[in-house]
């Protein structure tokens, strides 16, 4: 492997140059024509256009993407997350090109990305999986009111082939079942080209806890523990932390060894996450899905655990022995938070806040904390893509050294020319619930009103 091209854009195209960098390879960046001056193209050591700002014209153009790797005479690409990150057709396209795949299998990614067979496998794979029912494709609606009481209200309509809180919706009792039914599958379609749906049981006071799991590709993986993602707005994560506050040891290692062992069933190649469901009164957790790609909030991982995983995908691509990745056990150390910074109005349910940033400052030589980020001052955040400006993320001894750290970045961050949440977060990191660690999905909608003034 001599030249690796990023098939995305933003911070995790910058991140995977960095890594790639820190390995001696060159990198080739791709970009629409929106995105022509930015901070990822430039980082690059080649960059080719390939399609106006509509992703479906550019970023998730196969064949575009695939002309500009031989273009600049790539032999290796790495997907990041989104866009084609988790679509098994673009990695086998990619692989019969001639060119290394930095990511698991086209099966993999097609087993795990179709969430109702994900849980199959992880059912059969004796992992705890949340009652469910059958999908539903686009237009047929056919016994699904006797589904919904066989699972059970309230309950959740996900399309079968999302992912980020896209296609999930909430319904309490069946007089919004069919009308919530059909708005869900056009959106899957138009979001996915999949409007396939399926009902899963919704637990009301619930905790979003993931697993990062390695898998060798020979039955092999190692899990590096959890992340608590419980705090979101619209089903999106906005705070990640590890160690997740409040759940017991014993718990976490029955949730970290249910997730290796289907990632060493499933043969799985590379950097993955087990996404849980976890009842915050009782600790019982459910499988949720798996995302078959380096995760947004990946850097709460390497924080408590040292480990590059972004360069581990790139090391275990390129070939190197899957013996020298993790040669010793992998221990945990301290506490690390990651805020999302967003282009967006907190007072306006989170309206995106796009435009130029004017003034884009962010602390540097800060004890314990690293920002991730695609953007410089003078930039656009522009309408066609997600308005998150960085990542912060801090790291400390204890949860509250890492709070304390969190919030020194958040107040030494300065953006002007647009609305951010930056307030919105210092603001979470202040409430006593939340230092208390007394964290859930619906946390931010409970407490908007004081989060967002």
């Amino acid at each position: 492997m001599r030249r690796l091209l990023v098939a995305n854009r933003g911070e995790i195209a910058v991140r995977v140059m960095r890594a790639a960098k820190a390995l001696g390879l060159e990198t080739v960046a791709v970009h629409s024509d929106a995105d022509a001056k930015a901070m990822h193209v430039s980082f690059a050591d080649a960059a080719v256009r390939i399609g106006p700002p509509p992703a479906r014209e550019s970023y998730l153009d196969v064949a575009a993407i695939l002309a500009a790797a031989h273009e600049t005479g790539a032999d290796a690409v790495h997907p990041g997350y989104g866009f084609l990150a988790e679509n098994a057709r673009f990695a086998e396209a990619v692989e019969a090109a001639g060119l290394a795949w930095v990511g698991p299998s086209a099966k993999s990614i097609e087993d795990m990305g179709d969430k109702e067979r994900a849980r199959m496998i992880a059912r059969a794979a004796g992992v705890p999986v949340l009652p469910g029912s059958a999908r539903f494709g686009k237009g047929d609606t056919a016994g699904i009111e006797e589904a919904a009481i066989a699972v059970g209200y309230p309950l959740l309509v996900k399309a079968a082939g999302g992912g980020g809180g896209i296609g999930m919706r909430r319904v309490d009792g069946p007089d919004q079942l069919l009308k919530t039914v059909e708005a869900t599958q056009s959106l899957a379609e138009r979001s996915f080209g999949d409007g396939t749906v399926y009902l899963e049981r919704y637990v009301p006071k619930a905790r979003h806890v993931e697993i990062q799991v390695f898998g060798l590709g020979d039955g092999h993986a190692v899990h590096l523990y959890e992340r608590d993602c419980s705090i979101q707005r619209r089903f999106q994560k906005i705070v990640e932390e590890s160690p997740a506050p409040g759940i017991p040891r014993a718990v976490i290692q029955r949730m970290a060894d249910a997730a290796r062992a289907l990632a060493a069933a499933e043969r799985y190649r590379g950097a993955g996450t087990m996404e849980f469901v976890v009842d915050a009164v009782t600790h019982e957790f459910y499988f949720l899905e798996m995302n078959t790609r380096i995760q947004v909030e990946h850097p709460v991982t390497e924080m408590v655990t040292g480990v590059d995983l972004v360069a581990s995908q790139i090391r275990l691509a390129r070939g190197d022995s899957p013996a020298v990745l993790f040669p010793a056990p992998i221990e945990p150390r301290g506490h690390a938070l990651e805020c999302r910074l967003y282009a967006e109005n907190p007072a306006k349910m989170f309206l995106p806040s796009p435009g130029r940033l004017a003034v884009f400052e962010t602390p540097v030589g800060m004890e314990g904390v690293r920002v991730d980020t695609g953007v410089r001052e003078g930039d656009e955040i522009t309408v066609h893509y997600d308005p998150m400006i960085a990542k912060l993320i801090a790291h400390g001894a204890t949860r509250d050294e890492a709070i304390r750290r969190m919030l020194a970045a958040l107040g030494a961050t300065r953006v002007e020319g647009i609305a951010t949440n930056r307030d919105f977060l210092m603001r979470l990191l202040d409430n006593p619930q939340f230092r208390d660690g007394d964290v859930y999905t619906t946390f931010v909608d409970e407490h908007r009103k004081a989060l967002a003034s």
